[in-house]
C-alpha cells in the first residue's frame, strides 16, 4: 500500500484541473454534472472526464470522481449506466457518500476503487471498521479531527489496508459534514445533494456579542503543520475548492507543492505563505487540527479577505497607501495568472484521432488498420502516432448478401466515435466490392480493435441493475415509537405500549456508569446512539453496549452500528444515516445484519414511493420531531451570547446547557441549543409534523416515530406528552379528531421536506 504524501487538488472545471496538474498535484478530484456534491461548480461532461484522464495520466496525476451525494430510487438506473461507462475508463477512484453504492460497486464493479466521502462524518474507530467492511479503500476523515485523533484513526485504517486523507486547506463548514440540514430546511437545497446555500455564511441580526456573521469560520490552512501530518502518516493532503477558479487552484496547489518538496528535501518548512493570501481567503485557522477551538476561528466577514490582509500587512492607513497596496495585489494576481496561462496553453483534452483503413481482395483475408494520433500536451514533443493491424482468419468470398461495403462498415464501426476517439477518416480504397466474411469474424475483429484501443484491457460488458422485490412488512399494522432523553419521562411507558427509545448524549464522563445503570434500571428503554461520537465518547458508548447488552439499539453512528453487529445485537439505522434508497437498505442488511432503518426525512412522497425493503427488514419514519439544522464541534455561543472561556474545554460538553436564538435578516429565528453532554446545535423555528405520510404509507412503514425530548424547542411551551401520545396513537387508528387535536397542539410546524424532497 502506498505511503507517499499525496497532494490532492480540487477541479471544478477543465481549466482548474489543468492548473492543478501543472502546479504539481499528485491527484485531482472532480465531478460530473450529476451525482456530485458541488452542484455550483461548472463540473465536467463524460467526454471531458475521459480527456482529463488522458491528460492527467500523462503527468502521472490520478483522477478521482465525486459521486458523493445520497441517491434517490428513480436515479439508480442512470447511475448504473454511468458506472458501466466508468468501469471501462482509467479512472483511479470514485468518492462515495451513499451506502447503497458501496454494495453495488463491490458486487458489480469491483475494479472501481471506492473512497469514503467526508459526508460520511468519519471520526471514530468503529467507523473505520464499518467502512472497511463495506468496501472502502480510503477514507476522508472529518475536518473536526485533531492531530492525535487523526494519527490514531490513520494507524487503524492502515491495519485494514485503507488510506486516509485530511483536508489541509480551504473553506471550513462549521457543521459536521453530512449532518448539516440548514440549507435543505431553509430553502430546499440539500447539502447531501450538493446544493448547499451556505446558511453559515448568512448575515444575521447583530448578536449580543456584536457579530453579524456568528456562524462564519475562517478558512482552514495546515500549511505549517505538515511535519505533524507526516508523523501521523496521513496518506493524502486534500485541498478544498471545487467552486474556485483555476487561478486559485494553481496558487494554492503550487504553494503546497513547494512546501512538501522543501520538507521532503530538507526536513524544514518554508516560512512564507504570502501567496496563499493573494487568492480568495477568509483569513486562516488550524484550530481544529490543533484541538484548540478558540474564538479566533471565527471571522465576521464571509467575503474575500485578501485585500484586507494586504492592507493590514503593509500597515496602510491613508487612502493613497491603501490604493497602492490594492494595485500591488492586483499586479501580483495578474502575474500569477499570466504564469498559469503560459503553463497550460499547450494542454488539451482533445479526443484521439482515429483513422480506419479496410482492405481485402477475393480469397484473401479481410484486414483492418487503425491509426491513432494523440495530440501532445508538451510544446517540445510531436503528436504520438500508434498503428494497430489485424486480419480475419477466413478468406473473403463473393456474396451479394451482407457485403462489406462502405455503408455496412461505417455502421459497424461508428461506435468508436466515443468519449476517447473521433473517427477522422474511413479508407475503403483497398477493399474490393461484393465480398463478405462470416458475421462472427467481423464481430471478433471489432472486439479485438476495441481491446487494443482500450490499452489492451478487456472491455467490461454492461451489467444490468439488479431488480429488487418488495418483501412483506415485519409489522402488519404500523406501530408508534417515541424518543425521550430524561428518566423522568419513564412514566410515559405506563400510558403506551409503544417502543421507547432513550437518547444517549454525545459526550460521557470517563468511566462513569450513569447511563449503564439507567438502562439497567429501565430494561424497556432501547438505547438511541447519536451521530457523532469522538474519542473517549465512542469508547464509553461501546462500554455501554458491552455492559448493558441490550436486545436492540438505534444507531445514527456507523461505528456503534459496527460494534453492535460484531456483538450480535439487533440494530436499527437512525434517521441521521441519510438513507434514501433500497440499495442502501441492502448494504445495511447484507454487510452489517441491520434489522431496519429510518428513511430520511429529506425525501418527499414521490421519492419514498418505490422503496423496496429486504426480507425481514423494518422501515421506520419520523413524523414528529424538532428539525435539526446543524451540529458543530465548535461553540455557537462565543459569537452569539458570548462566553468567558477563550476556548472549548472537555468540561464544556458535559456541563454547558446554554440556549439562545439567532435571527436572520428575514426575521426568522432559530433555536441554538446545548444539552448537557451534547454538541451545540441549531434547530428550525418550526417542528416537523407530517400526518399525511400515515395516510400515504401505512402500508409501507412498520413504525412511525415521535420525538418527545424537548430538545431544540427553544422558548416554545412544553407540550403535554401524555396527550401527544394519545393523539398519535388514535391517529394511527384512523381518528380524524386526533389530526385536528395535533394540529391544534403543535402550532408552529411544517412538513415542507415531504413536499419538496431532494
Amino acid at each position: 500500500m502506498s505511503r507517499k504524501i499525496e497532494l490532492l487538488a480540487p477541479g471544478g472545471d477543465v481549466e482548474a484541473i489543468k492548473a492543478a496538474i501543472v502546479a504539481g498535484a499528485n491527484a485531482v478530484y472532480c465531478g460530473l454534472d450529476t451525482f456530485n456534491a458541488r452542484n455550483r461548480a461548472a463540473n465536467l461532461s463524460f467526454d471531458d472526464l475521459c480527456g482529463i484522464l488522458r491528460l492527467a495520466h500523462q503527468y502521472e496525476c490520478e483522477v478521482f470522481l465525486t459521486l458523493n451525494v445520497v441517491i434517490l430510487e428513480h436515479e439508480l438506473p442512470a447511475l448504473f449506466k454511468l458506472l458501466n461507462q466508468l468501469v471501462n475508463t482509467s479512472l483511479d477512484g470514485i468518492i462515495v457518500q451513499d451506502l447503497g453504492l458501496f454494495n453495488l460497486v463491490k458486487k458489480h464493479f469491483p475494479t472501481l476503487d471506492i473512497h469514503a466521502s467526508t459526508q460520511l462524518t468519519t471520526h471514530n474507530e468503529g467507523q473505520i471498521h464499518f467502512l472497511s467492511r463495506v468496501g472502502a479503500s480510503r477514507v476522508n476523515l472529518s475536518r473536526e479531527m485533531n492531530l492525535g485523533e487523526i494519527k490514531s484513526l490513520t494507524a487503524l485504517a492502515h491495519e485494514h489496508d485503507m488510506l486516509t486523507e485530511v483536508f489541509v486547506h480551504g473553506s471550513l463548514c462549521i457543521a459536521f459534514s453530512g449532518q448539516c440540514y440548514s440549507s435543505s430546511v431553509s430553502v430546499g437545497n440539500s447539502g447531501n445533494r450538493g446544493r448547499c446555500s451556505q446558511a453559515c455564511r448568512d448575515e444575521y441580526e447583530e448578536t449580543a456579542a456584536g457579530n453579524k456573521y456568528p456562524l462564519n469560520l475562517k478558512d482552514n490552512s495546515a500549511y505549517f503543520d505538515l511535519p505533524e501530518l507526516v508523523d501521523a502518516q496521513v496518506d493524502s493532503l486534500k485541498i478544498e475548492g471545487r467552486i474556485k477558479g483555476a487561478h486559485y487552484v494553481y496558487t494554492v496547489v503550487d504553494s503546497w507543492r513547494k512546501q512538501i518538496n522543501q520538507f521532503v528535501d530538507t526536513g524544514k518548512l518554508l516560512e512564507d505563505d504570502t501567496n496563499l493570501y493573494k487568492v480568495f481567503n477568509r483569513d486562516f485557522t488550524n484550530s481544529f487540527l490543533k484541538g484548540n477551538l478558540t474564538k479566533d476561528m471565527f471571522i465576521d466577514n464571509p467575503r474575500d479577505n485578501s485585500v484586507i490582509h494586504a492592507v493590514d500587512k503593509q500597515n496602510a492607513i491613508s487612502v493613497v497607501q491603501i490604493q497602492a497596496v490594492k494595485q500591488t495585489l492586483k499586479a501580483d494576481k495578474n502575474e500569477l495568472g499570466a504564469s498559469l496561462e503560459d503553463k497550460i496553453k499547450y494542454l488539451n483534452i482533445d479526443k484521439m484521432r482515429l483513422n480506419l483503413s479496410f482492405t481485402g481482395q477475393l480469397d484473401q483475408p479481410f484486414a483492418i488498420q487503425a491509426r491513432v494520433e494523440t495530440i501532445s500536451n508538451r510544446l517540445e514533443q510531436d503528436n504520438k502516432i500508434q498503428t494497430f493491424s489485424m486480419q480475419s482468419d477466413s478468406m473473403l468470398r463473393a456474396s451479394d448478401k451482407s457485403p462489406l461495403d462502405k455503408e455496412a462498415l461505417e455502421k459497424r464501426f461508428r461506435s468508436f466515435n466515443n468519449a476517447d476517439y473521433v473517427i477522422q477518416n474511413y479508407d475503403f480504397s483497398g477493399l474490393s466490392t461484393g465480398l463478405s466474411i462470416p458475421f462472427k469474424e467481423l464481430t471478433a475483429l471489432k472486439n479485438k480493435l476495441a481491446f487494443l484501443l482500450n490499452n489492451s484491457v478487456d472491455v467490461i460488458p454492461p451489467v444490468e441493475l439488479p431488480k429488487l422485490e418488495q418483501h412483506a412488512k415485519v409489522n402488519e399494522n404500523p406501530g408508534l415509537s417515541l424518543l425521550i432523553c430524561d428518566e423522568k419521562d419513564a412514566h410515559l411507558g405506563d400510558v403506551t405500549d409503544a417502543d421507547i427509545y432513550f437518547k444517549l448524549p454525545e459526550s460521557f464522563k470517563k468511566n462513569c456508569d450513569k447511563y449503564i445503570e439507567l438502562l439497567q434500571r429501565n430494561p424497556r428503554f432501547i438505547p438511541w446512539f447519536p451521530a457523532v461520537l469522538i474519542g473517549k465518547d465512542y469508547i464509553e458508548a461501546v462500554r455501554i453496549l458491552e455492559e448493558v447488552k441490550p436486545a436492540r439499539i438505534v444507531s445514527n453512528n456507523t461505528g456503534v452500528a459496527y460494534k453492535a453487529f460484531e456483538m450480535g445485537i439487533e440494530w436499527i439505522a437512525g434517521p441521521f444515516l441519510n438513507t434514501t434508497n433500497s440499495y442502501a437498505l441492502g448494504t445495511l442488511q447484507e454487510d452489517l445484519n441491520c434489522a431496519g432503518a429510518f428513511i430520511s426525512n429529506e425525501i418527499n412522497r414521490m421519492q419514498i414511493r418505490n422503496l423496496k425493503r429486504p426480507a425481514g427488514f423494518k422501515l421506520l419514519y419520523s413524523i414528529y420531531h424538532p428539525i435539526l439544522m446543524m451540529t458543530s464541534r465548535q461553540c455557537f455561543f462565543q459569537q452569539t451570547v458570548g462566553c468567558n472561556k477563550p476556548s472549548i474545554e472537555d468540561g464544556c460538553m458535559l456541563k454547558c446547557e446554554k440556549a439562545t436564538t439567532i435571527t436572520n435578516v428575514k426575521g426568522i429565528s432559530f433555536a441554538v441549543d446545548k444539552q448537557k453532554g451534547g454538541y451545540p446545535s441549531i434547530y428550525n423555528d418550526e417542528q416537523f409534523l407530517n400526518l399525511d405520510v400515515i395516510n400515504d404509507y401505512s402500508s409501507l412503514f412498520d413504525e412511525f416515530f415521535i420525538d418527545l425530548t424537548d430538545i431544540g424547542s427553544g422558548s416554545k411551551a412544553k407540550l403535554d406528552k401524555v396527550q401527544l401520545i394519545e393523539h398519535f396513537e388514535n391517529l394511527l387508528l384512523g381518528s380524524e379528531d386526533a389530526k385536528v387535536q395535533l394540529d391544534t397542539m403543535v402550532t408552529v410546524s411544517t412538513h415542507a421536506q415531504y413536499k419538496q424532497g431532494l
